[in-house]
């Protein structure tokens, strides 16, 4: 897996991503503490709004931006976006009204759903071999399911001697890390050839149209949601599972999140030689089927009752499921997508992708005050099971050009 490290550009992008990453999980920290400073007992009520703006950013903005910045060049994307992120971390802590966080976000995360799937969209670019590819896919996830576990415990480290006001300055500096690495790096060129022509809102809707007409793409917007419903039912409530039904600690709550990161990181691990043997279509409707199997898990352990064992044993197994489904996705559209598409491809991914949590985080988070966790944990076990049968109806078997397929989607 590591030996795509040889490779000079894509070892300074991969460390780009991680220290952005890193800046951005601090950010997440600083943001909860900041919401509280500023509103006490509404805190909640603030993230919940800011998350809320942070997915309109990524669902809306990140479409319009790529075919803004198509024909700019893919450094100064990238590096201009960084330093907007920076400049905007920079100015957190300065703000004294709820209304001005809100405006903030807006403009961090617009940075952040350009920056994204600017960055996706190079690496297939830097590593046109499927091989390297695909370990550079295990290596992002490996570096997000990581991030997660460090985040948190650096940030719990640094509030130890500084106020929360300073993870705002590390957020800034991973962010000014990250464009130093992208500027020192050098970066294949895009043939002017490679641009793709048109109106700003026939580029704007490029990436969805060729989702729409690509039965592998289709099949993967059916599991983009399959994989929402299990992840928001873990990020949403294992805390009230950790706390409330096993009554436990803020330590349980860490350990939960830690093992659903462990299933995802296996399979990270095990994929690239997984995927060499066995189909795309196979890999990903397996992780699928796993994940309704583990949300009715979920509704069954807080209806009537498991040991605490058991309840880890489902998270280890929504993330091995999510784990399936996502890291393989991005072969997907470097298939499909050609020079002239391939950003907008990848954007669409993004977007829709954070489409589906507009609708599986509220019910996660909503049907679980009123109605429980077991009516949560089944109706996103119902939207899992939706997503599955979309999928295997819109992806059939029956092998395809995706070359062909992206290049005459592309007029």
């Amino acid at each position: 897996m590591f030996s795509v490290f040889r490779h000079t550009a894509y070892r300074n992008l991969f460390t780009a991503q991680v220290v952005a990453l890193l800046g951005t999980g601090l950010l997440t920290v600083a943001l909860g503490l900041l919401a509280f400073d500023l509103a006490g007992d509404r805190a909640g009520a603030v993230l919940g709004t800011a998350l809320t703006i942070k997915m309109i950013a990524y669902v809306f903005v990140a479409p319009v931006m790529a075919a803004l910045v198509e024909r700019l060049p893919r450094k100064g994307v990238l590096v201009g976006a960084d330093l907007v992120r920076a400049v905007i971390a920079l100015g957190l802590p300065f703000v004294d009204q709820v209304w001005q966080v809100y405006v903030l976000v807006f403009l961090l995360q617009s940075a952040s759903a350009t920056f994204t799937p600017a960055f996706q969209a190079l690496i297939p670019v830097v590593l046109p071999e499927e091989k390297d590819y695909t370990k550079a896919l295990s290596l992002s996830r490996l570096a997000y399911d990581v991030e997660s576990l460090v985040s948190p415990l650096l940030a719990a480290a640094l509030l130890t001697v500084l106020s929360f006001s300073n993870l705002f300055l590390g957020t800034m500096l991973g962010f000014l890390a990250s464009a130093v690495l992208v500027l020192i790096t050098r970066l294949p060129r895009i043939p002017a050839a490679g641009r793709h022509q048109g109106s700003l809102l026939h580029r704007t809707t490029l990436g969805s149209r060729i989702f729409l007409r690509t039965p592998s793409l289709r099949g993967l917007m059916a599991l983009n949601l399959v994989v929402a419903a299990a992840t928001a039912m873990v990020l949403v409530n294992t805390v009230v599972y950790a706390r409330d039904l096993f009554a436990g600690t803020n330590t349980d709550v860490a350990l939960a999140l830690a093992v659903y990161g462990a299933g995802s990181m296996l399979v990270a691990f095990l994929a690239p030689r997984i995927l060499e043997r066995v189909p795309d279509r196979t890999f990903m409707l397996v992780g699928a089927a796993l994940l309704p199997l583990g949300l009715l898990g979920a509704a069954l352990v807080a209806g009537y009752g498991a040991p605490w064992w058991s309840f880890l044993g489902l998270w280890v197994l929504l993330g091995v499921g999510t784990s399936m489904i996502s890291m393989p996705s991005s072969r997907l559209l470097r298939r499909v997508a050609t020079d002239a598409t391939r950003s907008y491809v990848f954007t669409a991914q993004f977007s829709l992708s954070h489409a589906c949590f507009m609708l599986t985080y509220p019910v996660a988070g909503w049907v679980g005050a009123a109605a429980g966790l077991p009516a949560a944990a089944s109706v996103l076990a119902a939207i899992a099971v939706v997503g599955t049968i979309a999928a295997l109806v819109s992806w059939p078997t029956a092998a395809e050009s995706p070359a062909a397929a992206g290049a005459a989607l592309s007029r």
